[in-house]
């Protein structure tokens, strides 16, 4: 089990956020941006390393490093995982996906064969269950075959509290490459603020790709 910490809601600075946002039917909030990734591109292609899987690296450490987007709602209370896996859409030949689970923290060039070996076994397995973790994870999908302005996620109900992070197909704009990124979280734990923190760390993220990060 992924460790996790209880956030005492007496001494939560949201308490009245989180109690207002927790009584909502769609309590989610959620932006997409257009994301700069022309340095990020040029280095996947003089790397040779596979677009999505490396962009997947950068997301999932941006959003680690953004508290709010690791605590989740337990049983009416704030917990914060000390790292979050993603959870991300792998496409079968079918026609439709399954589920792999990664674990970004270690240096790229130790994640990116892990990482591939995980998605040939998730293509076996075909499972759509996300294990006995699935509330510490990131949920992540992408759209490759379109450049799209906005997107409307699917949520369960009664709503869960795991933040999604979806792209899809890059395209030029102005001379430059950009990348369409939604982030959706629950409005309990995050305020846009919170977002924005998000979409700054996935900008330093790319720039340092692919630095063996430790």
């Amino acid at each position: 089990m992924i460790p996790y910490r209880k956030i005492p809601l007496e001494t939560y600075p949201r308490r009245a956020h989180f109690a207002h946002f927790s009584a909502m039917a769609n309590p989610y909030a959620g932006v997409t941006v257009p994301v700069d990734i022309t340095g990020f591109l040029a280095a996947c292609r003089r790397e040779e390393t596979p677009f999505f899987l490396s962009f997947l690296y950068c997301a999932s450490r941006a959003a680690n490093r953004v508290p709010q987007l690791r605590q989740r709602i337990l049983e009416g209370e704030i917990v914060e995982y000390a790292w979050c896996p993603t959870s991300h859409t792998v496409a079968l030949k079918d026609g439709t996906y399954c589920y792999c689970v990664l674990d970004s923290r270690p240096p790229f060039r130790t994640y990116l064969p892990e990482a591939i070996r995980r998605q040939e076994e998730a293509k076996v397995c075909r499972t759509i269950e996300d294990g006995e973790d699935a509330l510490a994870l990131l949920f992540v999908s992408s759209l490759p075959w379109l450049s799209y302005e906005a997107i409307v996620q699917p949520t369960p109900y009664p709503a869960d509290s795991n933040p999604r992070l979806t792209w899809g197909k890059y395209r030029q704009e102005g001379g430059r490459t950009v990348l369409p990124v939604s982030l959706l979280c629950h409005h309990a734990l995050a305020d846009g603020l919170h977002l924005a923190r998000f979409y700054q760390c996935l900008e330093e993220e790319l720039a340092q790709f692919p630095g063996d990060q430790p």
